[in-house]
């Protein structure tokens, strides 16, 4: 298995995703058809936690401003990630700007919407 990074664009994130258990998707979330890009995500960490259990993973989201249809795919991202968290260690930093309180607000609705999930707020 390796590393797996994809490139910020004008609309997505800058992803990466490596085998030491760091995850990272740093900046903005619209792209045109959301589930299809993601997918080379989804099916990295499916088998990133299908190949053994008892992994250290740290998710660190920094996503300035996110649309309706990349909110429905974090869902499935944190899904996947509680799905997965009683046979691996799972931290969760939600990391925003002060000035951004969107941004914080999403934060607090992901950790209210998945209590089984150690999700931070970080403030930048």
């Amino acid at each position: 298995m390796e590393n797996l990074r994809l490139e910020a664009t004008k609309y997505t994130p800058e992803i990466n995703l490596n085998i030491d258990g760091t995850v990272s998707l740093v900046g903005k979330s619209y792209p045109e058809n959301t589930f299809e890009f993601y997918a080379p995500m989804m099916d990295w960490l499916e088998k990133y936690f299908g190949d053994e259990s008892g992994r250290k993973v740290v998710v660190n989201m920094e996503i300035i401003y996110f649309n309706s249809s990349s909110s429905k795919l974090f869902f499935d991202f944190f899904d996947l990630l509680e799905e997965n968290s009683s046979e691996n260690s799972i931290e969760i930093n939600w990391i925003y700007d002060e000035e951004n309180e969107s941004a914080e607000e999403a934060g607090e609705d992901f950790i209210e919407d998945f209590e089984e999930l150690n999700i931070k707020l970080v403030q930048k």
